[in-house]
């Protein structure tokens, strides 16, 4: 695999190594090089927030013109995050009681059409899916799963509030509402509201943000849940059980409904002390009632997003805690890029970058960004610095093989058809033993074999179509070789299907003629199942063969050739002369 040359910010990043080697950080013992090399199955994630319409929308759809308009605002976003080869778009879907989309259960969220309880006109939900999945990108539906919104906005909704239509799983705390996690109600209503998402939409995942207690919640008003439902535990236990709960639910509904769906959660960066560090108070297990690494061992997430916002030592000792403690489960650090905003905080971009090559050199499986607005709108130059240096490959997803570990069969039946700006390709639908679903995925390599560990051989991936056209760049990519393969919803991958046949250097071209090699034969195409030959060509016979030779049809010469008869695929077409030769005058796809 091509390295990328070491860079003068190597020495930074180094020192923020060595520094954690000092404080009693297990480095192992392997290049640093890695560090700067992408990797063919790894999650690269940002956060999309309509909480306030923070990164998305801007515009109220209010009319079919803002209604485009708003549409049109997601879409440059996910083109922006499809050039940085972003993967996984977390899409914030449940906001504060509210959502973006037609819900049996709760309303409309406020930014969508200025005002709460009005629907925008469409569903943004479904067309974010769709456009993601065009992107070849993941959707994971975003849950705020505990916080309800402050009192005033529930004086607003009215009888549409939960507060309202079932005021029993709610508790009020500091003037804000939260659904009650210790009453089992809540927990139902939970796993009611993702069973109606996951069952109404294809979304990839579900994803579980403030799955926790609110901060500070010693004066939470559950005292007397605890006394009816605490049999004999600790306040503090208790509280943790209660949340597991939730996520139990969730969890179990989810893959009741469809398996494949991932199910993950945020929670926050620090899970509790370390044998490195100390989290100063302030964890996910102590502050605020998350028993989060206990939820990978017990199998009920398969992906912890802990949202990493700090630096140096409150970061490095944690993501590798997180790490040795996910029981196989995939580990996606958050990094807290809005601190390079100068009206949020005082990071510096090489801060960042250590953070990136830090996780790495970790093992985790990936990194998540938030938001996804201070990639796209490059602060401190982060956006170029990620695509030239981190995301300069295309990556797949990281399989998870306790959901499913058999890959799909592979793509069959390859049609190729090279012509001087770009060359089409397509093949037949590879089957799967699970029902959501595959994509696919296509290499590009000057030499034979493919290397299909190598990252930079991918040109696309997650194509949801059978076809895919790559335009080409360079006159020596129309001799390259080209493969493709199938993934299915768990990251399995398949067997490759060469979708152009191999041609030894040494050998003689015979089984693919001169003119193709070259991509210089005619484009013939088929009107009504008819392919009619060009004026100026004249002969005994019409032969026709497959892109690899094989003859399937051999008749007398007319100019109009019906091909209703020949199966699904690419042909060449030849002109015989009476002394029996051959003389290739184009191709056509049927």
């Amino acid at each position: 695999m091509k390295q990328r040359p070491i860079r003068p910010h190597l020495l930074r990043i180094l020192t923020a190594l060595f520094l954690c080697h000092m404080a009693g950080l297990p480095l192992a013992a392997q290049p640093f090089a890695p560090l700067f090399s992408p990797r063919k199955q790894e999650v690269r994630a940002v956060w999309l927030t309509t909480f306030r319409g923070l990164d998305w929308p801007t515009t109220p759809a209010t009319s079919p013109a803002s209604i485009g308009q708003q549409k049109r605002e997601l879409t440059d976003i996910l083109d922006r995050l499809q050039e940085a080869k972003v993967n996984v778009v977390i899409f914030q879907t449940r906001v504060r009681g509210n959502v973006v989309y037609p819900s049996q259960y709760e309303s409309w969220s406020e930014p969508l059409s200025g005002k709460a309880g009005v629907s925008p006109g469409y569903d943004p939900l479904a067309f974010a899916i769709d456009e993601c999945h065009k992107r070849g990108m993941e959707l994971h539906a975003w849950m705020v799963a505990v916080p309800l919104g402050s009192d005033k906005v529930h004086k607003e909704m009215g009888e549409s509030s939960i507060t309202r239509r079932n005021p029993k799983i709610c508790k009020k705390f500091n003037n804000h509402w939260y659904l009650n996690p210790s009453h089992p109600e809540a927990r139902r209503y939970l796993a009611t509201l993702v069973n109606e998402l996951v069952s109404n939409y294809d979304v990839d995942g579900i994803h579980l943000d403030y799955i926790r207690y609110p901060d500070r919640p010693k004066r939470f008003p559950d005292a007397a849940d605890f006394r009816k439902y605490g049999k004999g535990r600790e306040l503090a236990q208790w509280r943790r059980d209660n949340i597991t709960e939730l996520v139990r639910a969730v969890y179990q509904e989810v893959k009741s409904v469809k398996p494949w769906v991932k199910v993950s959660s945020a929670p926050l960066g620090k899970y509790r002390d370390t044998k490195r560090y100390p989290s100063l108070g302030w964890n996910a297990y102590h502050a605020v009632y998350q028993e989060a690494q206990a939820w990978m061992r017990e199998g009920i997430q398969d992906m912890i997003f802990p949202m990493l916002y700090y630096r140096g030592n409150h970061f490095f000792p944690f993501v590798l805690d997180w790490k040795e403690q996910s029981y196989g489960r995939h580990v996606v650090p958050g990094l807290g890029i809005y601190f390079l905003d100068p009206s949020e905080g005082d990071w510096t971009l090489p801060e960042v970058e250590s953070q990136l090559n830090f996780i790495r050199w970790s093992g985790c499986e990936g990194e998540a960004h938030f938001r996804s607005r201070f990639l796209t709108d490059n602060t401190q130059g982060l956006y170029d610095r990620v695509q030239e240096h981190f995301y300069y490959t295309h990556a797949l997803l990281p399989a998870a093989p306790w959901l499913d570990s058999i890959p799909p069969a592979k793509p069959e039946q390859a049609t190729w058809c090279a012509t001087r700006p770009a060359i089409a390709m397509a093949w037949h639908p590879a089957t799967d033993n699970q029902e959501g679903g595959v994509c696919y995925n296509v290499y590009k390599s000057a030499s034979w074999p493919i290397d299909l560990a190598n990252p930079e051989n991918l040109v696309a991936v997650r194509l949801r179509d059978t076809t895919f056209t790559y335009r080409v760049g360079l006159p020596e990519e129309r001799d390259h070789y080209f493969a493709v393969t199938a993934s299915d919803r768990c990251g399995n991958e398949s067997a490759p299907l060469f979708l152009n046949p191999y041609i030894p250097s040494a050998a003689p071209v015979r089984t693919l003629p001169d003119e193709v090699a070259h991509h210089c034969l005619q484009r013939l195409i088929p009107d009504d199942g008819i392919i009619t030959l060009p004026e100026y060509v004249t002969g005994e016979r019409v032969v026709v063969s497959t892109i690899a030779g094989r003859e399937v049809a051999n008749l007398p010469y007319h100019r109009s050739l019906r091909i209703n008869n020949l199966p699904w695929g690419c042909y060449l077409v030849a002109v015989g002369d009476k002394d029996g030769h051959q003389h290739k005058i184009g191709l056509f796809i049927k």
